[in-house]
């Protein structure tokens, strides 16, 4: 068992906070609350105007969002009120109608996979996403492949380059997997692992790359109260072991809470408020829309 304490989030939850291990190579990207002109950088990701649309029906309404570098950023509202939609746009699995996303000033749109990730950009998705019949090892060495240079033929054949290159993804992968506390199945097959190993996996894989922005989309959905906390714990690590700027879509509210820096909230397709979790949780309108409810699913869920 890890060593741990606990931080108080609201009446209800808590986050287990785990003490990273040290991070080689890190690009310490991180901006911390402590920093008294953190939110006077440029940031590190802009949406402007977005606005997205399926068959006639808006999903996404003129939204406006700006994420500063190393904050954990969430993003919340009832069903259906277009936080996966715009996850899509941010990961550039989906073009916008109208509007533009930057990173770092530059603009992108629709973009494949391989060149989000060139970008900077990894994602977890809802629903499990691993290759349940490779190890945990390969299942995140699998995450660094886009940078890979040598060729297919090098690859098959042992070239040097592409040697050396396994060499470096196993490394890596080993790393992020020590830091993620896995390293007791990194040879176990990812199908073999219980839920929440599994989807502390894909959070290894996502990692590995070492993005400049990391998009969760319900990281937490279908776990256990326990291994929520230890989720939250490993977002946490994440976030000050990296320097990652994390964008994260989460139900549990207590955990929202606890542990963002902002959070953005949605409801049907528009942005209706966007601040401190302490302002978000006064906000009437918020509240109204979505608060009220969620604490109610919340608790009929923890029975």
């Amino acid at each position: 068992m890890v060593n741990a304490h606990y931080t108080a989030l609201d009446e209800t939850s808590a986050v287990r906070e785990y003490s990273p291990l040290p991070v080689s190579g890190s690009s310490n990207r991180r901006v911390t609350n402590a920093d008294s002109n953190a939110l006077s950088h440029p940031p590190i990701l802009a949406l402007a105007g977005i606005t997205l649309s399926f068959g006639g029906v808006t999903a996404i309404s003129n939204v406006d969002l700006a994420i500063q570098p190393g904050e954990i950023r969430a993003i919340i509202g009832p069903n259906g009120a277009g936080k996966s939609s715009l996850i899509n746009v941010i990961s550039g699995q989906y073009r916008p109608d109208a509007g533009h996303v930057s990173l770092n000033g530059k603009t992108y749109a629709q973009v494949p996979a391989q060149k989000a990730a060139r970008l900077g950009i990894a994602r977890t998705f809802q629903n499990l996403a691993l290759f349940k019949g490779l190890t945990v090892l390969e299942n995140v060495m699998t995450g660094l492949t886009f940078q890979r240079r040598s060729t297919f033929i090098g690859q098959a054949f042992g070239s040097p380059r592409a040697r050396r290159e396994e060499r470096e993804a196993r490394d890596r992968a080993r790393q992020v997997i020590d830091f993620l506390h896995l390293g007791h199945v990194h040879d176990r097959l990812a199908g073999s692992l219980p839920y929440g190993l599994q989807k502390r996996v894909e959070l290894a894989r996502a990692l590995a790359p070492d993005p400049q922005i990391l998009l969760l989309d319900e990281p937490m959905a279908g776990m256990t109260a326990t291994e929520k906390q230890e989720m939250a714990g490993f977002v946490r690590a994440a976030q000050e072991g990296y320097g990652t700027t994390i964008i994260l879509i989460e139900h549990d509210i207590g955990v929202v809470m606890g542990l963002s820096d902002r959070i953005a909230v949605l409801d049907y397709g528009r942005k209706i408020a966007d601040g401190t979790p302490a302002e978000v949780r006064a906000d009437q309108a918020v509240i109204d829309a979505y608060l009220g409810v969620a604490r109610e699913d919340q608790e009929e869920a923890d029975g």
